[in-house]
């Protein structure tokens, strides 16, 4: 059995599924804990919080994709049985984040009162918290950087078992934190103080970790030679981390300047909702990526098995998902938000499901591209369409409003998928029989008549969710007969048997 196919059938499988439990649960704490901090804080004090938060996120700029580079290069060399020369890559990376760290510390440290004082519309009594909470977060920096490569050297190692036995308590202490600080009477600084202890026991953990997995890094070592393929990786996905913000958020702020508000509001509101079916794709994605680095430096003809069937794989998966949403989706937001949201937002969800579902898709290719040392392919093709993608947004707006937003929005998801997935066609020259040989193809047919025959039964039997529910039931149930007798071959079904028994479904 190959080295890619062992991956694919031991670990990725369980690896999404944790990387999924890593997400789901801190959401379930923040669900549970936020009402109380929100009323316990009061709307300004929260507010100010809130953008603690985001400015947490914002720092990972810093990074200068140092933390993805550092799990690429890891996982090749162990792709290539080339261990000894992991010490230099993790303490080579771990040297250029504190020198990253330092000039970020300094420039923030010079700009955030500023940030306080003029950027942010912060209460007169409030500044000197929101000063003391930011200055604090400043100081987080070293930390953040540290972790974000230490936790790439066990996602490398395919240790997402570990890596998730830390992420789920610290990002769940990142919203239970300031629960227990205003229970015990802590105002904002006391908060992120504790939030600033919660990651330095964080940074630790990965370090700890880091150093069972591989005990030669406990004798560090840096090399200059090294940091030229690390800065130059990591540049190119720092770009592309500049570009992606651009491209997420552009349509929203152009109904805020072609529409109104108030129809910003009704887009969001599905928009949110339809990215929520992106929490697979992410979790997949995050194991395939060091995956597909181990095995990028091998024979091709282990690539050429795990890129295809991870398409197939994905595509099983959220394509039922994503015909669910678009069958009941007028349902489902009368439920959640209400009648006018179910008149104005129907159409928009359905077209934003169905582009969440190409744009799952090509985070695959995309990835693959990271993997083989080339993100400079990603950042110029997201800088060959970002200027067109704003002007046909720009135009379909003008025209149809939140539709041609919705639109705009899946046009280029299905663009970014043909261009991601050609470009890794043309440089890793797959054969057509890859695809076919893997059953990705006749996946791509089953699922695309499946889907095409149940959205015209349900149409046909009326509105009757009950009715529509059974109809969609049965178009699933009878799709699964046909993805096992047809599209999953010996290896998917050899594979499926031997991880039932890893989630207690079988012995």
């Amino acid at each position: 059995m190959t080295n890619a196919v062992a991956i694919r059938q031991n670990s990725l499988a369980r690896n999404t599924l944790l990387n999924l439990i890593g997400q789901i649960v801190p959401a379930f704490v923040a669900i549970f804990t936020m009402p109380y901090v929100i009323h316990s804080l009061g709307p300004e004090r929260f507010g100010i919080l809130s953008l603690s938060w985001v400015i947490l996120g914002y720092l990972s700029m810093f990074d200068l994709g140092l933390g993805r580079a550092t799990t690429k290069f890891v996982a090749e060399a162990l792709g290539r049985s080339n261990g000894a020369n992991i010490p230099a890559i993790v303490w080579t990376s771990l040297f250029s984040q504190t020198l990253l760290s330092v000039i970020g510390v300094i420039a923030l440290a010079l700009i955030a009162p500023f940030l306080v004082e003029r950027v942010f519309a912060i209460p007169s009594h409030l500044v000197k918290e929101a000063k003391t909470s930011v200055s604090l977060l400043v100081l987080c920096l070293p930390v953040l950087l540290y972790s974000w490569s230490l936790k790439g050297v066990l996602e490398a190692a395919q240790r997402f078992d570990l890596v998730n036995a830390v992420r789920i308590p610290s990002t769940s202490l990142t919203f239970l934190l300031p629960a227990v600080a205003v229970a015990l009477g802590f105002q904002l600084p006391g908060i992120v103080l504790f939030l600033m202890i919660s990651m330095v026991i964080t940074g630790l953990a990965y370090l700890a970790l880091c150093l069972k997995v591989f005990p030669a890094l406990r004798h560090p070592s840096v090399s200059r030679a090294m940091m030229r393929p690390l800065f130059s990786y990591g540049g190119w996905v720092t770009l592309c981390s500049v570009l992606i913000p651009v491209l997420i958020y552009s349509d929203r702020l152009l109904i805020g300047a072609l529409v109104s508000i108030a129809a910003l509001a009704y887009y969001s509101a599905p928009y949110e909702l339809a990215s929520r079916l992106q929490i697979f794709p992410w979790s997949f994605s995050t194991t395939l990526f060091p995956a597909f680095s181990t095995v990028a430096g091998l024979p091709k003809d282990q690539l050429r098995q795990l890129y295809p069937r991870s398409m197939k794989y994905l595509l099983l998966v959220m394509g039922p998902l994503a015909l669910v949403v678009i069958i009941f989706a007028r349902d489902i937001l009368q439920v959640w938000l209400g009648g006018g949201f179910a008149v104005e937002s129907t159409l928009v969800l359905q077209i934003l499901a169905a582009g969440m579902l190409l744009n799952a898709l090509a985070q695959i290719p995309a990835n693959l591209l990271d993997a083989v040392g080339r993100p400079d392919l990603r950042a110029k093709i997201f800088l060959s369409y970002v200027g067109v993608y704003i002007a046909i947004a720009w135009f379909l707006i003008s025209e149809l409003g939140i539709v041609g937003a919705a639109l705009a929005w899946t046009l280029r998801s299905a663009l970014e998928f043909g261009l991601f997935f050609g470009a890794c066609w043309k440089l890793l020259r797959f054969e057509r029989e890859v695809f076919v040989e893997s059953g990705f193809v006749r996946g791509l047919v089953a699922y695309g008549l499946a889907a095409g025959f149940t959205i015209v039964i349900t149409k046909l039997v009326g509105k009757g969710v009950w009715i529509q529910g059974t109809v969609t039931g049965v178009c699933l149930a009878l799709l699964g007969v046909v993805v096992w007798s047809y599209v999953l071959d010996d290896t998917d079904k050899h594979g499926l048997r031997r991880m039932l028994p890893a989630f207690g479904l079988g012995r």
